[in-house]
């Protein structure tokens, strides 16, 4: 049978209590006592489980990691930036997601009513966030990932959707795309917003507004993002560029596109926007707006080590940038 703190507290005549604070140097023990249990720690080989120190010493050594879905094609990309930085730190990550909806929650309220975890990264679940400010109130550390609109009461990691939008656009237009038509993601969210905002505004700063009709409010997937496509190409839309909001829906363009006989580039440019593995993977390859998600979790997994260090958490949003990968889809020589 293994040794446990009770075998101690035994054997050396004392409270679990005193081994408690023997082992994490807390509180005041006679010096003659806290050497007869060290002395008994030695002979009965005990070895404290890292989850008992961390619970003695106020903290589960685990960070809770709330997410949507895992179905999110980029998740994984900021999840293990994340895990990385939580093991390298001698921290665990307990994940949870809202596959099961009110259920899903409902395991999540119960380890957080449990203090399970000692901080939490958020990728914002819809619906979730009076919950999530109301377990920040009674003092969970929380960090948003991705922060799709303005949350200034949270620490957040997120990146240069304009800038991305503008990238995508500049990039285009020095190509010779002068009639773009745009798939974008949910337009409730301030990223979907941003990146038609930096988008429209560099085709109307070269004299190329977007006409109406021209931009279709998509919601991420490959299966509307080739929907879409499909109805622009029915209704005879002119257009010579693609700019999806996503690497999915634009894999499901670029597929409408095959379907209907459209030369990709020759005839159609696309830019997709995130840089997940798949955009590497199509054919041709999809030209995208990297989102650096690897380093957005991490970054945000470091901002809660900083803060169990004794550093305040930050007031203004980490902003890591987007960059343009350019491949096959806009350029037949990429």
């Amino acid at each position: 049978m293994p040794i446990t703190i009770a075998d101690v507290a035994s054997r050396a005549g004392v409270s679990k209590t005193t081994v408690s604070r023997v082992l994490n140097g807390k509180g005041e023990l006679e010096p003659s006592t806290a050497a007869r249990v060290r002395r008994v720690i030695e002979e009965l080989g005990y070895v404290p489980s890292a989850r008992a120190v961390g619970l003695a010493r106020g903290r589960a050594g685990v960070i809770g990691m709330l997410v949507p879905s895992l179905t999110w094609p980029w998740i994984g990309e900021v999840l293990q930036g994340a895990v990385d930085t939580v093991e390298s730190n001698g921290y665990g990550l307990m994940l949870f997601t809202c596959n099961q909806g009110d259920q899903s929650m409902r395991q999540f309220a119960n380890k957080a009513s449990a203090k399970a975890f000692d901080g939490l990264l958020v990728i914002e679940p819809e619906g979730q966030l009076d919950y999530i400010t109301e377990l920040h109130g009674q003092g969970l550390p929380v960090v948003l990932i991705d922060d799709r609109e303005l949350r200034p009461q949270f620490a957040s990691v997120a990146t240069t959707n304009r800038a991305g939008g503008e990238s995508a656009a500049r990039h285009l237009l020095a190509n010779g795309r002068t009639r773009p038509v745009v798939i974008t993601g949910t337009l409730a969210w301030g990223c979907t917003v941003e990146r038609l905002d930096g988008f429209t505004a560099v085709y109307a700063e070269g004299g190329r507004p977007l006409p109406a009709g021209s931009v279709v409010e998509g919601d991420f997937t490959f299966e509307t993002g080739r929907a879409v496509m499909r109805r622009f190409i029915e209704d005879g839309v002119e257009f010579d560029a693609v700019f999806a909001h996503n690497d999915l829906s634009a894999a499901g363009a670029l597929q409408a596109l095959r379907e209907a006989g459209r030369a990709v580039p020759g005839e159609v440019a696309i830019v997709g926007f995130d840089d997940v593995p798949l955009a590497s993977q199509t054919e041709p390859p999809l030209t995208t707006v990297r989102q650096p998600l690897r380093e957005m979790g991490a970054a945000a997994a470091r901002m809660l080590m900083a803060h169990f260090a004794g550093e305040p958490l930050p007031v203004e949003a980490t902003v890591i940038p987007t960059d343009l990968v350019v491949r096959g889809s806009t350029s037949a020589s990429s």
